[in-house]
């Protein structure tokens, strides 16, 4: 079985596009199953779990988690591939509403007195977007003395459409503050050659998008699924997580903003765009090159918080010598109060980082009989592996995904219109196959629902064993589905926690969005609004890994 398993993954090595592996994992899989109706090999029903090669990460030796006692939580396993850090669950509080959002954002951006640091798909041209510039400029001029840096990160295809756009909001900031501002668009090196002067404008955002949404604000972030846009400050529900008085974690997040930043392209005040002097242009010249370059650019963020975390934490617990490090990581009294802790998980396909994809699968193979988890996502187009997963494990699930008539492409023009429905055809799909299985009771899909609103939250909360309360959380970027696995930049992070009123936060919070929904039923799929055109169904498995 294990040889086999290996030729399995050597085969698939050497496939040169992931939808060719997903293609191979479909095909073989089919084949298979007509092959050998009564009894299947074990190692083959792998074959699907094996598509997605095991991402290669640079882990430092790690020492006893040190952050917190032993045996604490079950998941100290993550701080294997991802620094960690170890706060008060005091420190984080979960926003419920876009305008809870909008105004902490607004709020933070005026009390700011080192650096604001913002990474989002785009920034919207509205006025509430513009009250946001403007609180940006308000503390610019009014810190002069006090050198406020901000860093902005947005997505070049996304952040370049209309005439009127996120570059041309920014512009007067760059103008007005060269050396303060610093503004990167990030372009995904897979859009190049003929394919970008063939692809307009929205159409050329399918292939990849820099789709990080971090918020920071000297030593507080936010983190969200939320872009900077009206509608996501007024009535397109999402999820936020305010993270307050953490130094460590915001420096993380700063880094790893400005590295992403590094290997993009650097708006000027004029409007034009320039690479980074000793950076490699990303659609320009050589790709693998480009991407080996970004992926270690990335990956130092990484490696070095977690060499800097092993550093201190050796000196802490296995020296005496206190000298060594007269700042150590935490004091022994912080160290104390530790009871919740911040796993971030990044998602660079392109760049072959796929931390929080093996963190995903890991959490969702190792849920254990008698737990529960919660799972949200606006578009629900699940990868062949968490869509095995989930049929497979052993874990209850709830899935709640956005009805039609909040789905944000709902009334768009063109074949846009169309991509609600197709969201319809692969939930049909996937409940057809909850049934074939037997597995309603375990596997539960539902609905959001809410007039005159649009659905956008993710993410994933997980209840252990007898517990009411969630212990573990994922929140931030990614969809679970094709496009946050194969083609975006993504971030996340798990928070673990075993404080009572963060875990009943987080279960309050659960609760409001599974509380506008309706549970999804063989007849749902009957209601004149889930009809779904043939050229729709036709269409949908050959374009379902871009949207």
């Amino acid at each position: 079985m294990a040889a086999s398993a290996l030729l399995w993954r050597r085969l698939l090595q050497v496939l040169p596009r992931p939808g060719l592996v997903a293609l191979l994992g479909r095909f073989s899989e089919r084949w298979f199953q007509g092959r050998e109706r009564g009894k299947r090999s074990s190692w083959l029903l792998l074959a699907p779990l094996l598509t997605q090669s095991v991402p290669q990460i640079t882990v430092q030796k790690s020492p006893p988690c040190c952050l917190c006692p032993e045996d604490v939580h079950r998941f100290q396993w993550i701080g294997n591939l991802v620094p960690e850090f170890g706060i008060s669950g005091s420190q984080v509080r979960v926003l419920s509403s876009p305008m809870d959002f909008y105004d902490v954002m607004k709020t933070q951006i005026k009390l700011a007195k080192r650096r604001v640091v913002l990474a989002s798909l785009y920034l919207g041209t509205g006025p509430l977007e513009q009250a946001l510039v403007d609180s940006i400029q308000e503390s610019l001029e009014s810190s002069r003395l006090s050198s406020l840096r901000v860093s902005i990160l947005l997505d070049f295809t996304r952040g370049s459409r209309g005439k009127k756009n996120s570059r041309t909001m920014l512009l007067p900031l760059l103008q007005k503050f060269t050396g303060q501002v610093r503004v990167s668009l990030f372009h995904t090196p897979n859009l190049r050659g003929l394919l970008r002067h063939l692809l307009p404008e929205r159409f050329n955002e399918t292939i990849g998008l820099q789709h990080i949404k971090v918020y920071v604000f000297d030593d507080n972030v936010v983190l969200s699924g939320a872009n900077l846009s009206d509608s996501y400050f007024t009535n397109r529900q999402d999820r936020y997580i305010w993270l307050q008085g953490c130094p460590e974690l915001a420096d993380f997040f700063t880094e790893l903003v400005e590295a992403v930043g590094d290997v993009s392209l650097q708006l000027q005040p004029d409007d034009t765009v320039l690479v980074k002097e000793g950076m490699l242009h990303p659609y320009h010249g050589d790709k693998g090159k480009y991407c080996k370059a970004a992926k270690k650019r990335i990956m130092e963020v990484v490696n070095s918080f977690k060499a800097r975390q092993y550093q201190q934490h050796t000196v802490v617990f296995h020296t005496e010598d206190q000298e060594a490090d007269p700042k150590p990581y935490h004091s022994e009294s912080e160290r104390a109060t530790i009871d919740t802790w911040i796993y971030p998980l990044l998602q660079m396909k392109p760049f072959g980082i796929e931390i929080d994809e093996l963190v995903t699968e890991t959490l969702l193979t190792e849920a254990e009989r008698g737990s529960t988890v919660h799972l949200s996502t606006g578009y629900f187009n699940l990868t062949q592996t968490y869509w095995a997963l989930l049929l497979d494990t052993r874990s209850s699930y709830r899935i709640l995904l956005a009805s039609p008539e909040v789905n944000g492409f709902f009334g768009a023009k063109g074949v846009a219109g169309a991509i609600p429905a197709a969201y319809v055809h692969i939930a049909h799909q996937f409940h057809n196959e909850v049934c074939r299985k037997g597995q309603q009771e375990r596997i539960c899909l539902q609905e959001y629902y809410r007039s005159n609103w649009t659905f956008h939250a993710k993410g994933l909360w997980l209840y252990q064993t007898g517990s009411s309360l969630p212990s573990l959380t994922l929140i931030g970027s990614p969809n679970f589905g094709y496009r946050s696995v194969y083609r975006d930049l993504e971030a996340q992070i798990a928070i673990v926690t075993t404080n009572r009123d963060l875990q009943e936060q987080l279960h309050q919070e659960q609760n409001q969005l599974f509380n506008r929904s309706n549970i999804v039923l063989s007849s749902t799929f009957e209601q004149p609004n889930r009809y779904v055109k043939l050229w729709v169904k036709l269409l949908t498995p050959l374009i379902k890994n871009f949207f």
